[in-house]
């Protein structure tokens, strides 16, 4: 293929290229031709810092699933192209991109995305190499556009959730090693969570664990960095699945710092039950038959140091807990009633809720150029 021939490509890239030991070369590649790498949930932590545009999918990024209605060329490499990252009508993938498909997984290749798709059964890492010794066009101008549209677009969509999240990354080190639960805070995660450095790690679930994943993430995180620092990032439901493991925490000395994200409800499943049952939940709320206890009490009944607070705005009083050396949980109050937004709509495709006022015109007209 002549990469020439592309004006507005983008690198895709999903867990298959960390799996390969290949996200070093992802950045080279991304500094040598400047093009707009988009992630997978699962490999939300291979573009980060400056190199960072954002996630697709179903709950990715809104710019992120815009930049790829409107690019003539994705390159995928290390990512399946499920039903989560493309939906389930395939034609509205990418419409006016060339696809080109490079994975180590015959079974994935054996079915298309698109008819005319340029499929390379290859690993990761030896697909980007070859990349690199590809005259491939400068993306300068290209990018410039979609970080002005991931600019224009950062606010528009965040709830209290995202901000939240945007509130621990502002106080994380440079590079740390966060593991991430599963439920509302995880695509919250995915969406805000912007790592300094290029070398940190976003452990995440995706479509891999269970509720209740992220302590026992954490812990392996730790012990396999010599009981280094981590930051686990959980929820009110998902923390109840593994709590006991408080007391590996303590038992190993691990510097585990916990956030609780709890807005007291089961967040992902009742957003189905609201959405798509006329609100009727079950066990999903207070109301229901869902319940949560005080985090607090029980992370000093292990030996944690805890604290309970009613926001994330709150959150910057305890900036010491963030890099001492010993385990805490934050138990950080959310509304139950925030959602997760944007999401792509299962029916028709479209991003909800759809941009108001001149706003989409105005991010067509960057995207969209000769």
């Amino acid at each position: 293929m002549n990469y020439k021939d592309f004006k507005k490509p983008v690198l895709l890239v999903g867990s298959g290229v960390r799996a390969a030991g290949a996200a070093g070369l992802v950045v080279e590649f991304a500094l040598k031709t400047n093009i707009p790498v988009l992630t997978t949930m699962n490999a939300v932590d291979v573009a980060q810092g400056d190199l960072r545009v954002g996630m697709m999918g179903t709950y990715g990024n809104r710019w992120s699933n815009m930049i790829l209605e409107n690019c003539d060329l994705v390159i995928s490499v290390g990512a399946r192209l499920g039903l989560r990252q493309i939906g389930h009508k395939k034609e509205w993938f990418a419409p006016k991109a060339k696809l080109v498909r490079a994975d180590v997984d015959q079974a994935e290749l054996s079915r298309n995305v698109k008819d005319d798709e340029e499929k390379h059964l290859i690993d990761a890492r030896d697909f980007i190499v070859s990349l690199l010794a590809t005259d491939f066009p400068d993306c300068t101008e290209w990018k410039r556009r979609c970080l002005a549209v991931k600019d224009m677009l950062a606010k528009y969509d965040n709830t209290e959730g995202n901000d939240a999240v945007e509130a621990i990354a502002d106080l994380l080190p440079e590079n740390p090693v966060c593991a991430i639960d599963i439920g509302q805070h995880q695509c919250w995660c995915a969406q805000s969570l912007a790592l300094k450095g290029h070398d940190g790690r976003i452990l995440i679930g995706g479509g891999y664990g269970s509720m209740g994943c992220g302590l026992p993430y954490s812990i392996g995180a730790s012990i396999s960095r010599n009981n280094g620092l981590v930051y686990c990032i959980t929820g009110d439901g998902g923390l109840q699945m593994n709590i006991q493991e408080l007391e590996t925490v303590v038992r190993e000395k691990l510097p585990i710092k916990i956030i609780v994200i709890n807005n007291h409800v089961l967040g992902k499943i009742s957003e189905i039950q609201h959405g798509s049952y006329d609100d009727r939940y079950a066990q999903t709320t207070a109301e229901s038959g869902y319940s949560v206890p005080d985090f607090k009490k029980i992370a000093e009944a292990y030996g944690i140091k805890a604290a309970t607070i009613p926001s994330y705005r709150e959150l910057k009083n305890y900036k010491e807990w963030f890099t001492d050396g010993d385990p805490c949980l934050i138990n950080m109050f959310l509304d139950p009633d925030t959602l997760l937004i944007p999401k792509i709509k299962w029916e028709t495709g479209l991003i909800m809720p759809l941009l108001e006022g001149g706003l989409n015109k105005k991010v067509l007209s960057l995207l969209n150029f000769e």
